[in-house]
């Protein structure tokens, strides 16, 4: 069987590709890839040009001797999280930031950044949303609106689909908020989110009840209650580590 990890990664790449934020300038490619489930040489192509997100597929792959990054694995243990993510050596992650990140920070914010790794980080999206996003330099606007917005849109979220209506659905998640200086997650609130371009997605057969991953407001892929649970842990874990420093 051909492994789909290629096609699992451009489900939650697609979105923030297509807004302008990260990878290539083709996202009509990737979109058509993933909606057909075409893997080839030219989709590997345009994945790595996510300069974000493929160094940490790298580096996952490598501390747990994987050879190849876009292993389903590997791309799963990034955008939603699993067990591949508490084997990568503390040493490489230091290494892999330093390499990265070090030269588009100041030595202050470097040294903040860098006390995360031993205080437990993982290469989890919802790290390098929380914690390299807003410190390296990667932000067009310093506003705090503008940051907050972009780590609740960026974060891969978690739904409970309560409503399918034609090319949205209508799901039950929880905020992220600001209280008292901290970051919080709120109680769950309905949200329309989108699921088709031209008719397509990644979820067409969806029903209520069950869990979609979200992303920039994008319906990403189908959570299973572990997936779920582990997607949570992972983002909760991140926010803790954020919020000793924020």
């Amino acid at each position: 069987m051909i492994d789909d990890g290629p096609l699992l990664f451009a489900r939650y790449a697609f979105k923030p590709n297509a807004l302008g934020f990260c990878g290539g300038d083709d996202d009509r490619a990737l979109f058509s890839y993933t909606t057909t489930a075409t893997i080839d040489p030219g989709l590997l192509q345009l994945e790595r040009q996510f300069e974000g997100a493929f160094p940490y597929l790298q580096l996952i792959a490598h501390a747990n001797g994987i050879t190849d990054p876009f292993d389903r694995r590997v791309v799963e243990a990034y955008w939603v999280g699993n067990g591949l993510l508490d084997r990568v050596d503390m040493g490489l992650l230091y290494d892999s930031l330093h390499e990265r990140f070090r030269a588009k920070t100041t030595k202050p914010t470097w040294a903040w950044l860098a006390s995360k790794v031993p205080a437990g980080a993982r290469p989890h999206h919802s790290f390098h949303v929380f914690e390299i996003y807003p410190r390296a330099g990667m932000m067009k606007s310093g506003a705090v609106d503008h940051v907050f917005e972009t780590m609740e849109q960026c974060r891969i979220r978690w739904g409970r689909v309560t409503s399918v209506q034609g090319p949205e659905l209508v799901v039950d998640v929880q905020p992220l908020k600001l209280e008292a200086g901290k970051l919080v997650l709120g109680a769950p609130g309905e949200e329309t989110i989108r699921r088709w371009v031209d008719g397509k997605g990644f979820v067409d057969d969806v029903l209520p009840g069950e869990w979609v991953s979200i992303h920039w407001g994008w319906a990403c892929d189908r959570l299973t209650s572990s997936q779920k649970q582990r997607l949570e842990r992972y983002t909760r874990w991140h926010l803790e580590l954020c919020n000793q420093t924020l």
